[in-house]
């Protein structure tokens, strides 16, 4: 299969897009594009975030994963499914009860303005940054395979990528991603079944025997209780998987204002329930699919990549014929576009009324301001793009979830004080705490790593937080308490 054909699938792929976009674009109105007038149906809420939580890196990196740290991601994915019920029991009834637009206003009314801007600060810092990585690696796959072959600039394939996102997105925002994010799940999904199907087909296995085959293989180990110093432990991972989800779920503005566009705090819980379990059984497939490239690369004497990031882009392309590289096409674009089409609109939300406080003005110019800032946030996506192309060198799952423990960290914080904490801090002094809280984790981390050979890995997240939830707690000394009944609890 050739450049032209993958091309000529890109092409199908975005015309149906296109297609859902007219038929959802009827009300141009912000609240449509903000919150889909909350009458978004739970159970395509759920399919759909599936989508958008795997996205093209999930597709390209988690294979690659039991080649250097065996099934042991399986932990952290466990701890993904209890931060999916903590959330959905402690955030979505305070977000209901508040009857948010963007999450971030919540911190407006426990602190102040200046939290309220802090909060939000990071969030569009963390956010913007980690969706440009996720939608970086698919750019760079299509580059390889389609455009290098008529010689098109990289980043004029980026401009074009993000051209077309924002073209679907542009008018009805959420109304319209919930339902093709749903449709990319699909996609996504049966792309990745598909491609375990051929894969399974050249290697001469039925189901009984790709569960024999993981069973047997030395890359099928999930736990580590013994070793403390390794990233792999099964506590860091864990508990590292429950805050990870807790900060890039319940307090990403992306995932909950999917959320936010379900009429009921029931409904709305019911989708975070179904979508927490469903994302077990899937990382597991991706798990499986590494081993079986693993062996079968094995088996047939081929080379692997270095990059762990490059081996089912290699596989797709070179050894699994021409179905395989349809599927995986499919599947990494459907990957790609539904994990920044909403980070796109949630960029564009949280600017508009964190930022630019677009509902203090007069509907027909909050409509222009949205606008601009829609396009002003794809610009910027492509120029990150093209920053993280000079200066990457490592798997790019790992750096987003670094950025995470960095950026997430202060808003952790912000949120468990607010919640657990019945003190006023002083609001000037908050982003003080928000910026030196990373800044002790770096040292900290640096440290650390130097004197007593131990590294951070994602628990960072978790340090990061604490500081600054004890820097809020040290600025609130003097401060009176709350009365029962605020904001800090619900």
């Amino acid at each position: 299969m050739n450049g032209n054909i993958i091309l000529i699938i890109i092409g199908c792929y975005f015309a149906f897009l296109m297609f859902i976009s007219h038929l959802t674009s009827r009300n141009n109105d912000n609240e449509t594009f903000f919150i889909g007038g909350k009458k978004s149906p739970w159970f395509l809420v759920a399919f759909g975030m599936i989508g958008t939580s795997i996205s093209g890196v999930t597709f390209v990196s988690v294979p690659g994963m039991p080649l250097h740290i065996d099934m042991t991601y399986m932990q952290t994915v466990l701890g993904f499914a209890l931060g999916y019920l903590i959330i959905a029991q402690l955030l979505l009834p305070l977000y209901y009860k508040l009857n948010l637009t963007s999450i971030y206003t919540y911190l407006e009314e426990r602190f102040g303005h200046k939290a309220y801007k802090t909060g939000a600060s990071f969030f569009l810092l963390s956010k913007i940054i980690g969706a440009a990585a996720r939608l970086y690696i698919v750019v760079l796959i299509l580059q390889r395979f389609v455009f290098d072959y008529w010689n098109v600039p990289f980043a004029v394939t980026t401009t074009v990528i993000v051209l077309l996102i924002w073209l679907y997105s542009h008018k009805s925002g959420i109304k319209t991603i919930v339902w093709t994010d749903a449709l990319q799940t699909f996609f996504l999904l049966g792309g990745l079944i598909m491609i375990i199907w051929q894969l399974m087909s050249k290697m001469n296995l039925d189901i009984d025997g790709v569960i024999s085959m993981v069973q047997k293989s030395n890359m099928s180990r999930i736990f580590i209780f013994d070793d403390w110093h390794t990233k792999q432990n099964f506590f860091k991972q864990f508990i590292s998987g429950i805050f990870i989800t807790i900060v890039m779920t319940g307090l990403d503005q992306d995932m909950m204002q999917k959320n936010l566009s379900i009429k009921t705090l029931k409904e709305s819980q019911k989708n975070m329930y179904f979508y927490g379990i469903a994302f077990i059984p899937v990382n597991l497939l991706f798990l499986t699919l590494g081993i079986l490239l693993i062996s079968y690369a094995t088996q047939s004497g081929i080379t692997l990549p270095e990059t762990r990031d490059e081996i089912l882009p290699l596989f797709a392309t070179q050894y699994l014929g021409n179905m395989v590289l349809l599927f995986f096409c499919i599947g990494i674009i459907a990957a790609a576009f539904s994990s920044a089409d909403s980070a796109l609109t949630a960029l564009t939300t949280s600017f508009c009324i964190d930022i630019l406080d677009v509902k203090k003005l007069p509907a027909s110019k909050a409509i222009v301001w949205r606008k601009r800032a829609h396009i002003i946030i794809s610009v910027l996506f492509v120029l990150i793009i093209l920053i993280i192309k000079t200066v990457n060198n490592k798997s790019i799952i790992d750096a987003i979830y670094m950025i995470a423990g960095y950026t997430y960290g202060p808003l952790l914080g912000m949120f468990a004080f607010g919640l657990f904490c019945r003190k006023r801090p002083i609001d000037k002094y908050i982003p003080i705490i928000a910026f030196t809280a990373p800044l002790l984790c770096y040292l900290i981390d640096s440290f650390s790593t130097r004197y007593y050979n131990y590294q951070f890995g994602y628990e960072l997240l978790m340090l990061n937080g604490l500081l600054t939830y004890l820097g809020l707690y040290l600025i609130s000394l003097k401060q009176p308490k709350l009365k029962k009944g605020s904001f800090y609890r619900i």
